[in-house]
């Protein structure tokens, strides 16, 4: 098993470097080795993968766009990318059956999707741009529209999560263009950014980055209505000091939901009760400053965050009974992290 990790190339960091997951001591821990650099590329911020593939955000100076690149005879090397004058994405997701990717642009406010083949080709199938119809009232949202995520639905429809407008849009992708099907609306300020959904597909968590709160959505994927069912804090109540949430993850058994804090520095744990409703469970510290991305292995036994200033990685142990998370090891060397997989 390896760890996966890319971030900002700002200051130290030069693109995706790769991490060991080892046992030691006959099996009985388990640590990560020395962070060694896979891929140099400008920026890659987030990434997928699909078995031999490597897709990625690429910030390559006065253009962005996505690059693929393909393990060959042990190395990666470039394959192709789609780059265009401006800013790059913010997020990337895959659909490895239909060789589907979904980019969302922060900056430029457009929705992508792009089709690739075996030996990672790239091409754009289609793109929509946001407009600013439901800006909210925070600095962060007055300039425009900032989708922050793109991927799918459980029905396989598509969904994006846009931190300007405050809102969640869903999509269809027909006949190779995108049409909309629906709009879920926060409250104003809440600053929309990341979502996941219940493994029935019948509620969905949706993360504000912004007001640092996770919205439950009880909603219907045939006939697009929503029922907002309650909103949690990520954060203590007597917190003052700033705090943008980011990643929401949710166990594959649909019992805890986990969201990073970049300010109060920590992963809050929530059990999701048999009414969807939320328990906190734990607020755990990344033992370092600004945790965008964390992520787990695919037995969830393991989760790693990683701190963006602080240029490390803690390393926890998962509770598959109460969701909580023991760490085992910290203060791993990662530059700039912000974007957390495992890798077979």
């Amino acid at each position: 098993m390896k760890l996966l990790i890319g971030g900002y190339t700002k200051k130290k960091a030069t693109g995706i470097y790769e991490l060991p997951l080892y046992n030691s001591d006959k099996g009985l821990k388990v640590e990560l080795g020395t962070a060694k650099e896979i891929i140099k590329i400008g920026g890659p911020t987030y990434f997928v993968q699909d078995q031999d593939l490597i897709f990625t955000i690429n910030n390559a100076g006065d253009k962005g766009g996505i690059s693929s690149f393909q393990l060959v005879d042990g190395a990666y090397q470039e394959k192709d990318s789609y780059l265009t004058a401006g800013s790059s994405p913010a997020y990337i997701g895959i659909d490895s059956v239909k060789h589907l990717l979904y980019t969302a642009n922060y900056h430029t406010g457009a929705l992508a999707v792009f089709s690739y083949t075996a030996e990672g080709q790239l091409t754009l199938i289609d793109s929509v741009t946001h407009t600013a119809d439901t800006l909210g009232p925070r600095p962060e949202q007055v300039d425009g529209p900032h989708p922050h995520f793109f991927d799918e639905t459980p029905a396989q429809n598509l969904v994006s999560c846009d931190l300007g407008n405050d809102c969640v849009d869903f999509y269809r992708l027909q006949n190779n263009k995108l049409e909309h099907l629906a709009k879920y609306q926060n409250e104003a300020g809440f600053g929309t950014r990341h979502i996941v959904f219940s493994p029935d597909g019948n509620y969905f968590y949706v993360v504000g980055e912004l007001s640092s709160k996770v919205n439950v959505v009880q909603f219907n994927e045939k006939d697009w209505t929503f029922n907002n069912i309650a909103t949690y804090s990520t954060i203590p109540d007597d917190y003052t000091d700033h705090n943008g949430a980011a990643a929401i993850k949710i166990s594959h058994d649909g019992k805890f939901i986990y969201v990073s804090n970049r300010g109060h520095d920590s992963i809050t744990v929530f059990a999701v009760k048999e009414d969807h409703t939320l328990e906190l469970k734990q607020r755990v510290s990344t033992f370092g400053e600004f945790p965008r991305d964390f992520n787990w292995d695919p037995s969830e036994q393991f989760v790693v965050a990683t701190n963006q200033n602080t240029d490390n990685a803690t390393l926890y142990k998962r509770s598959a009974k109460d969701g909580c998370l023991t760490p085992i090891q910290k203060d791993i060397y990662v530059p700039e992290g912000t974007r957390v997989l495992f890798s077979e």
